[in-house]
This record gives C-alpha cells, structure tokens and sequence, in this order.
C-alpha cells in the first residue's frame, strides 16, 4: 500500500509574526448522532461532532467510539483522508481569517475551544480556536488545500 501524502507535503510558511503550517494527516473522525459523543469532539452542529486525534489514531478512535456508543443511533465514519489542516497562529491570526471569513471571530466572541463550519474564501471550512495566543486551525477538504494555501499566502503579502 502506497504511503499517504498530505495535500501540502507539510508546507509552512513564516512571516510578518505569524506562522503558517499544515498540520497533515490528523485522525479525523465525524460523529453524527442525536447523543454527543463522550470523548471530546470539535460540535458543528446539533447533531453532529468532529473528533480530532493525533497521525494515525483514527483506527483507535473509531473502535473507542464504536464500542462506547453501541446500542445508540450513530453514524460514525473515518474523514481523515478528505481534509487536511492548516494552523495559523501568531499576533494577526484573526485578521487575517477575518480577510476571507463573515464570522465574528473577535477574542470576545469566539473563545478558545470553540468551533464552526463556515466560509473562508469562498471555500468550506471547519474553524476552531486551539488557544487564545491565537492559534486557529482550519479545517479544508484536500481538494480546495492549494487554492486556501494560496488565498493566505496572498493575504498575508497584502497586509
């Protein structure tokens, strides 16, 4: 079986205070289910949780999960391959996502921890706020990766 490559190949970028990075690879694993799930999980919605877990982990959170919600109505499905993640963090995180996204994301409106589905760009996103300092990971289908790698970087350069 061929090694899995990540969308970017692990690009990064640094400049102006901010850092920029893939994150590739991270264990994803989507949880639709009227109970949430009792492991800590990213809530996208009133049903539905994304489950984010370190390289190579989503076997193991799909067989926890499995297990500790049997008997419940769930579907619970490996996304891993489908998005990659790009973290953004350093003083002017937040602006630069508010370039590109319709969503509040001011420190006293969006607080650490907290995420949402939401535009970027023009491309489908999952934001979340890892630490106030900030860093904010975005979550892109593989397929758009490139083209919101380029929007940033082309962002960034207009600042």
């Amino acid at each position: 079986m061929p090694e899995r490559r990540s969308p970017l190949d692990g690009w990064s970028l640094e400049r102006a205070g901010l850092r920029l990075r893939e994150l590739p690879l991270l264990a994803q694993v989507s949880v639709r289910s009227p109970a949430a799930p009792p492991v800590p999980a990213l809530r996208l919605g009133p049903d539905e949780w994304l489950i984010v877990g370190e390289r190579a982990q989503e076997a193991d959170i799909l067989n926890r999960l499995r297990q500790v919600m049997a008997g419940q109505r769930a579907q619970i499905l490996d996304v891993t391959a489908s998005r990659t993640t790009i973290e953004i963090s350093g003083a002017g995180a937040t602006e630069l996502l508010s370039k590109g996204c319709g969503l509040d994301l001011h420190p006293r409106v969006f607080l650490p921890g907290q995420a949402a589905a939401t535009i970027l760009a023009r491309t489908g996103v999952i934001l979340h706020l890892t630490d106030a300092a900030p860093v904010w990971r975005v979550f892109v289908r593989a397929s758009y990766a490139r083209y919101l790698r380029d929007w940033l970087t082309t962002a960034l350069a207009h600042d």
